[in-house]
C-alpha cells in the first residue's frame, strides 16, 4: 500500500508541475505581462495617432488599417523563436488559405525601431512571404503604435553594460477586421487549423 501511495503522490505531484508550466507558458507567449482586451471597438486606440513607413520606406498611417481584413503582429528581427516560428506561421496561413485570403493582409509592427530599420525588416521579411508588410520608424512614433495598439514591450538587457538587449512583447497575433477593429487574437502556438478558422471567420463575417 505504501508503494502504490507513493506512485500516487508522484503522480499526481508530477501533473501539478505539468500544469503549472503550461499556465506559464500559455500566459508568457500568448500575452506576457497583461492580458489583450476581447473583441470590440477599443483596440486599436484611434485617439492615438501615429506616423511609420514600411519595409520598402512608404509613409504608413493608422488609416491605411481599413478598407481590408488584417492580421497585425508586433516582434522584431532579432528575435530568437517566437517572431521567426509566428512568421513562419502566418506564411502557412496564407497558403492554406489561397485565393480566399486575396483580400488579406498583414503587418508585422517592430517593438525594436532602434535596430529594425526599413531595410533590415524588408530583408527579414522577404525570407518568409511577400504577404506581409515590415512597418517600423522613429522610436516615440513606434511607442505611440504600441500603446494604441495596448500590446506589450520592453527591452531587457543581455549583458550588464547594456550593449546587447532582447525584447519581451505580447506574442499574438492581432485579428482585425475590414473598420480596423480588433476582432480576436490567435495565441502563440495555437493549431493551425484553428488560426485558419478564426481567419476564415474573419474573411466570412
Amino acid at each position: 500500500m505504501t508503494k502504490v501511495r507513493n506512485i500516487v503522490l508522484i503522480a499526481s505531484a508530477v501533473a501539478i508541475v505539468g500544469l503549472a508550466v503550461q499556465i506559464i507558458y500559455s500566459g508568457f507567449f500568448a500575452n506576457p505581462q497583461h492580458q489583450l482586451a476581447s473583441s470590440g471597438s477599443s483596440i486599436p486606440d484611434e485617439k492615438i495617432s501615429y506616423s511609420l513607413i514600411d519595409d520598402t520606406g512608404k509613409a504608413w498611417t493608422p488609416e491605411l488599417i481599413k478598407g481590408h481584413p488584417s492580421l497585425v503582429y508586433f516582434g522584431y528581427t532579432h528575435c530568437p523563436d517566437v517572431c521567426p516560428t509566428t512568421l513562419y506561421e502566418m506564411t502557412t496561413w496564407f497558403k492554406t488559405l489561397g485565393p480566399q485570403a486575396d483580400g488579406l493582409k498583414a503587418y508585422f509592427f517592430t517593438v525594436d525601431p532602434e535596430r529594425d530599420t526599413a531595410p533590415m525588416m524588408h530583408t527579414y521579411i522577404s525570407n518568409f512571404t511577400d504577404r506581409i508588410s515590415g512597418l517600423t520608424g522613429d522610436p516615440a512614433e513606434m511607442e505611440k503604435a504600441v500603446k494604441a495598439w495596448r500590446v506589450y514591450a520592453k527591452k531587457i538587457p543581455a549583458a550588464d553594460d547594456g550593449s546587447d538587449y532582447t525584447m519581451d512583447h505580447t506574442a499574438s497575433v492581432i485579428v482585425v477586421n475590414a473598420d480596423g477593429k480588433m476582432k480576436g487574437t490567435i495565441s502563440y502556438g495555437e493549431e493551425s487549423e484553428v488560426a485558419v478558422k478564426k481567419i476564415r471567420n474573419l474573411l466570412n463575417p
